[in-house]
């Protein structure tokens, strides 16, 4: 089992800035792809960004590139959203998650743990 806990939501004018943390605990962390997740209500949960085992490659969702940035330190169990000129459309539950595989973090049927989510609201 691995447990998410995420962190760092709140309410935030438009063009601000907000850094969104995922502690994990449980099976080896660095084992995972990680990514994050967000959801309006009415809508599907869609894909925001992953990021594979080392860090190195990142990956995004057309509407944040350039303004969002997906980050982990495996020594911390820890994943990172840092999202930039957020815009109101941006309002959702964040939500972290961990897969095994590049394919399975991308998609909600992939996704093995889901963390309980944390707010962000954007103010226009």
């Amino acid at each position: 089992q691995v447990q998410l806990v995420e962190s760092g939501g709140g309410l935030v004018q438009a063009g601000g800035s907000l850094r969104l943390s995922c502690v994990a605990s449980g099976r080896t962390f660095s084992n995972y792809y990680m990514g994050w997740f967000r959801h309006v209500p009415g809508k599907e949960r869609e894909f925001v960004a992953a990021i594979n085992w080392e860090g190195v490659r990142t990956y995004y969702e057309d509407s944040v590139k350039g303004r969002f940035t997906i980050s982990r330190d495996n020594a911390k169990n820890t994943v990172y959203l840092q999202m930039n000129s957020l815009k109101p459309e941006d309002t959702a539950v964040y939500y972290c998650a961990a897969a095994r595989t590049y394919g399975a973090i991308r998609t909600i049927e992939g996704i093995d743990y889901w963390g309980k989510g944390t707010l962000v609201t954007v103010s226009s």
